[in-house]
């Protein structure tokens, strides 16, 4: 008897076990939710005994065929083993590792090497270049080459460093539901509208124990609400520029009187510069970066509750929710932000990107206005300011008596030109100028002694006889010399 044995990929989403011990032929097939054909490892195995035959793809449910109780239970195989392909079939086009036969590892890297149209070697493109996905991106491996996934990531583009940002006008807001909307606009504009507090509305299972925010702003008015999540209790969290401009990262998550504020008043934030904010908090330990400045810890009070209770929708621009508001976001709230968001992400949610790209949460944001895609805030500072004590161009108070005209810390002036800046330019120009001055000078100085030799010859040298005679002939002085001496006088 001629039996065979047959492990394949019978379709994109199918993985076929087969064989023949003499009873006729026995198939076995898994079936995968999502194609097979992806790029992405995949683990088989695939057994028979006397008893049964089972096949496994992943962690997919296992399948089991039992053998028959009577017939032939030895397998009699009398050809080689082929690995990707065989006489008359398909051939595999991608990499198989870890092949275990019997509890052998088969040494399939040193058959590659004798093996035309294969090679050994099968670490995958992302283990060289996965690194050039940045910004969470996802490197996926597809044949000769890789991609990167950025579907969990606030930026686009090849490698997930493109901004995704917009400009909002003066009204303009954004609301990402958490959980799925209304099947219907109406529905959707009464949820969006529906109290904190309403008894209707039943408050999911949902907490967070940590969030990490990051996100570009730029900004001229101020104040304003930037970022602001509610929940389906007095939880909240807020991200604002109050009114001298400064940042404001405001936690209340219950247990404490009022709300927990980090303040961040060592510049002003509404100077139309882009800024980015970092803020990452994980129980009760927060953590804010702001631009290029270091990190600084802070710590939520002892008194205070660590978990986030039901998250009900992310805003931004401004927070549109009626009932009990915190009374400072409700006056900063009036007239609402005004500039520019970019690369806005919470936890794995990236509200603006599902508002300006379709993505599987576009659904679940609604805007009010009309938002402009831009670029205008993707670009943070990234020169640290010198400190006073090593800076040039620092200005003494005690020394100086005009120090108050200018303001502190690169605050913007006519059309965002830092003062700095321009005092740096102008020192450059004075210095370009007083070398063109410089060069200007020595070249006439060269060309106006360069060429023929000036001298005090006679004219008509070269006529004359001699040079004593081209003097006589020229010098009147000379002549009436020489005519007086002829003279004779008689005594």
């Amino acid at each position: 008897n001629c039996g065979h044995l047959l492990l394949a990929i019978s379709a994109a989403t199918e993985v076929s076990f087969s064989f023949d011990v003499g009873n006729g032929p026995v198939e076995i097939v898994v079936r995968s939710p999502n194609p097979l054909n992806d790029d992405q490892w995949h683990r088989v195995n695939a057994e028979r005994n006397v008893k049964q035959a089972s096949l496994q793809v992943d962690q997919l449910p296992l399948e089991v065929r039992k053998a028959p109780t009577e017939g032939h239970t030895r397998l009699e195989l009398y050809s080689q083993l082929y690995v990707g392909a065989a006489g008359g079939q398909r051939g595999f086009l991608g990499c198989i590792r870890s092949l275990r036969m019997n509890g052998v590892t088969l040494d399939l890297e040193e058959r590659a090497k004798v093996t035309p149209g294969v090679k050994p070697g099968c670490s995958g493109h992302c283990t060289s270049y996965g690194m050039y996905c940045a910004n969470g991106g996802k490197c996926v491996e597809k044949y000769n080459g890789y991609s990167c996934d950025c579907s969990k990531t606030a930026y686009d583009g090849p490698f997930c460093i493109k901004d995704v940002g917009a400009f909002f006008e003066e009204g303009m807001w954004l609301r990402y539901n958490f959980h799925s909307p209304g099947t219907s606009v109406k529905d959707l504009v009464s949820r969006t509208l529906l109290s904190s507090a309403d008894p209707e509305i039943t408050a999911p299972d949902l907490s967070l124990n940590k969030e990490e925010l990051s996100f570009s702003f730029s900004t001229t008015k101020s104040p304003c609400v930037l970022f602001y999540v509610s929940s389906y209790t007095p939880d909240f969290m807020a991200v604002l520029v109050n009114p001298t401009g400064n940042l404001q990262i405001r936690y209340n998550l219950g247990g404490t009187k009022e709300p927990y504020n980090i303040d961040i008043d060592h510049r002003n934030m509404a100077n139309g510069q882009p800024h980015t904010v970092n803020v990452t908090r994980n129980g009760r330990d927060i953590v804010l970066q702001l631009d290029h400045y270091p990190p600084t810890s802070y710590s939520l009070p002892a008194t205070s509750d660590i978990q986030f209770n039901s998250p009900k929708a992310l805003f931004l621009g401004k927070v549109i929710e009626i009932g009990k508001i915190d009374q400072d976001i409700y006056k900063y709230n009036t007239p609402g932000f005004t500039g520019c968001l970019s690369r806005v992400q919470f936890n794995q949610i990236a509200p603006l990107k599902a508002a300006l790209r379709p993505t599987n949460a576009s659904s679940h944001v609604h805007i009010q206005g009309e938002l402009v895609e831009s670029n205008c805030g993707a670009s943070p500072l990234t020169i640290p300011p010198m400190s006073a004590a090593t800076d040039p161009w620092h200005l003494d108070s005690g020394k100086v008596a005009f120090i108050a005209d200018f303001p502190y810390n690169g605050q913007a002036i006519g059309g965002g030109v830092n003062r700095n800046s321009a005092i740096i330019g102008g020192v450059i120009a004075v210095v370009i100028f007083t070398i063109l001055c410089t060069l200007v000078f020595l070249i006439r100085y060269m060309f106006r002694h360069k060429g023929t030799y000036h001298t005090n010859e006679a004219k008509g040298a070269e006529s004359a006889e001699s040079a004593d005679a081209a003097i006589m002939n020229n010098d009147p002085n000379f002549t009436e010399t020489i005519d007086e001496s002829k003279k004779e006088w008689l005594i």
